[in-house]
């Protein structure tokens, strides 16, 4: 069991006027709204899709993250290159609007928590996006790592963040190597690449460096409502670095500390940055 970072205590945050909690609904409606309707799409070209493959529901999804990206206040600024090929996106983790980021930077496939298919509506909604679920028992290990390398084989980028955790947003916490073993596997050892990415949100002037961060105990619909309400104007970056090539180490933990290493870098050279231009 992956433990739950509790590193800092939630910053605070103003409280709601009138009118932003207008706006908080608004914008919850919006996603919701914007959500269902999508799926509809999604499900259709999903069918379409067992028979030939266009990529179009995927696009879709995409252009969902772009619209959250939007609906939480954001914008993205991306450097560097998204690589062509398949392979593994890995990235660092703050909040649950990670995946509007990543989806909206690049063509992904998220690898996430097996429980996270059985949370109600939530459930429902991310099985369409066509994750890798993980289960964490032992006994399920040799079956996820044969879903993995299928899906690496059929050339989709596979995002997942090995921190094991979403933190506040400031910092960069040790990798965990375990997923980077399938990298090393013969089947795909010679061929499969990975590409780390930095992300580092910089919010509107007035509000908390940690204020995108969800992490320990902080509960969800405040979190929500937080963001919704009072994020105009924030940034995000993605830093996109060099693509790494499996071949080139000798094992996981090699991989993962390089990654973790090009991350880290990128993070703090971004981070330190006073503001966003």
């Amino acid at each position: 069991m992956t433990p739950t970072w509790n590193g800092a205590e939630p910053p605070d945050v103003p409280r709601l006027r009138f009118w932003q909690i207008a706006v908080v609904v608004i914008r919850a409606i919006l996603l919701v709204s914007v959500t269902y309707f999508g799926m509809i799409f999604v499900l259709l070209f999903n069918f379409i899709e067992r028979f030939r493959h266009l990529g179009i529901s995927h696009a879709i999804i995409c252009l969902w993250g772009r619209f959250g990206l939007w609906v939480c206040g954001l914008t993205l600024k991306t450097s560097g290159t998204p690589m062509e090929q398949g392979g593994a996106i890995v990235a660092n983790h703050s909040s649950w609007i990670d995946i509007f980021t990543m989806l909206a930077a690049d063509k992904v496939h998220f690898v996430a928590k097996a429980e996270v298919s059985r949370w109600p509506v939530i459930g429902i909604l991310s099985r369409q996006i066509d994750p890798v679920y993980i289960d964490r028992r032992r006994t399920a290990a040799k079956e996820h790592l044969q879903q993995l390398q299928d899906r690496l084989l059929r050339g989709d980028r596979l995002c997942f963040f090995p921190e094991g955790t979403s933190t506040d947003g400031l910092q960069v916490i040790p990798f965990k190597s375990t997923l980077f073993n399938t990298f090393l596997t013969p089947e795909i050892h010679q061929t499969v690449w990975v590409q780390p990415v930095s992300v580092i949100y910089h919010p509107p002037v007035g509000l908390p460096r940690a204020f995108y961060g969800w992490w320990g105990d902080m509960a969800m619909g405040s979190h929500l409502k937080s963001v919704f309400g009072l994020s105009f104007g924030g940034v995000v970056e993605t830093v996109f670095h060099p693509p790494l090539r499996a071949a080139d180490f000798a094992d996981r933990k090699a991989l993962s500390s390089a990654c973790e290493a090009a991350v880290r870098a990128g993070f703090e050279a971004h981070f330190s940055r006073p503001e966003v231009s």
